[in-house]
């Protein structure tokens, strides 16, 4: 019986160091300055810090993988050496056409398609690992794929949270369409009383767009018009808000320089944000405003398998006035994956 268990046990550790090893080291800093004084809808701040993501696993058959790390993020200038340590392990599942996660593992990589309108660019830098799982079926120009992002693990002090989304694009030539959706759902603590109520937000793009980038040589040459569509509501009061608008995108980049202009004209949203701020909402606070332009002018530094480092002035329209925004961002990325990062990835994704 032991001879059979020690045989049994010495199997199974051979089959392990038999596995591919893997290893990731990633650094990523931001330097975020924001300029709105005076304004009603958008606060002036200055974010800036430095992520250390180091991951190691193992992967077999080249489609499976389990993977062990951690995000540390330094903000410049504060004296404490981090300002938070998120936990990174998951398994994760990519055979073509279909690709899975669970457990908590970097949100960079799964929903930085989405707009600003849904998800603003400080939950990047504050927010960096998803807690949940994510579900895609892709090709090298269509996915769809859903996702669950549990925010708060109920407690005495911390509300049950949770976001659920979908998102999904088809191209036929050069023209396509895309969708974009989630519902935020925001309950109680385990010591709820009276200045707690349940909340339940929805908020879903669809829009319309063609991408002339091949017929032009250009990296990108991409317009989109769409109509996005909010439902909002305090179960107390069981009334339903519905904010909805015309939003577009124009994404022209030619050698290293870039436009990026997004254009919002219709209701008010996040009617509950002056109460729960950010805890409840993580798209931009500026779409309060009932009419927003916003155009990035950017410089593409530099841009390989390693190496990202990006500048952008942004000009931001609304209110009667004109606001200003400056960000650097500089990414290092390497890893010893055999499978490479999916063509679709770089390709498909609307950056923020």
């Amino acid at each position: 019986m032991k001879k059979a268990c020690l045989l049994l046990f010495f199997s199974g550790a051979l089959t392990v160091f038999a596995q591919e090893l893997l290893w990731k080291a990633g650094v990523y800093s931001f330097f975020d300055n924001n300029e709105f004084s005076g304004s009603s809808v958008q606060t002036s701040q200055t974010m800036a810090g430095v992520h250390l993501a180091p991951e190691v696993g193992i992967a077999w058959n080249r489609k499976f993988r389990v993977l062990v790390g951690i995000d540390l993020m330094h903000e410049l200038g504060s004296e404490k050496m981090f300002a938070f340590c998120d936990p990174v392990i998951y398994c994760e599942m990519d055979a073509k056409p279909f690709r899975f996660r669970m457990g908590a593992f970097p949100r960079k990589d799964v929903l930085e398609k989405y707009p600003r309108m849904f998800i603003q660019d400080s939950i990047a830098n504050y927010r960096p690992v998803m807690q949940g799982f994510f579900w895609e079926h892709y090709s090298d120009i269509h996915f769809m794929n859903i996702w669950l992002d549990w925010t708060g693990r109920q407690s005495e002090t911390t509300r049950e949270a949770f976001f659920m989304g979908w998102s999904g694009k088809y191209q036929l030539g050069i023209a396509y369409a895309q969708h974009f959706g989630y519902m935020r759902h925001f309950a109680f603590s385990l010591k709820h009383d009276d200045s707690e109520s349940l909340h339940d937000n929805g908020l879903l793009l669809t829009s319309l767009g063609v991408d002339l980038a091949s017929l032009a040589e250009f990296e990108k040459l991409d317009v989109n018009v769409g109509w996005s569509v909010g439902l909002e509501r305090d179960r107390e009061d069981r009334l339903w808000h519905r904010p909805q608008g015309f939003l577009s995108e124009l994404k022209v980049e030619y050698r290293g320089l870039g436009l990026f202009n997004t254009y919002y004209k219709g209701n008010r949203q996040q009617f509950f944000y002056e109460k729960h701020r950010s805890n409840l909402y993580w798209g931009d606070p500026i779409y309060r405003s009932s009419e927003y332009n916003r155009s990035d002018i950017y410089i593409q530094f530099l841009k390989n398998k390693a190496m990202d480092i990006k500048f952008i002035y942004s000009l931001h329209f609304t209110e009667k006035n004109i606001y200003h925004e400056q960000a650097l961002y500089a990414t290092f990325d390497m890893n010893n994956f055999r499978k490479k990062t999916r063509k679709h990835l770089g390709e498909l994704r609307i950056k923020n």
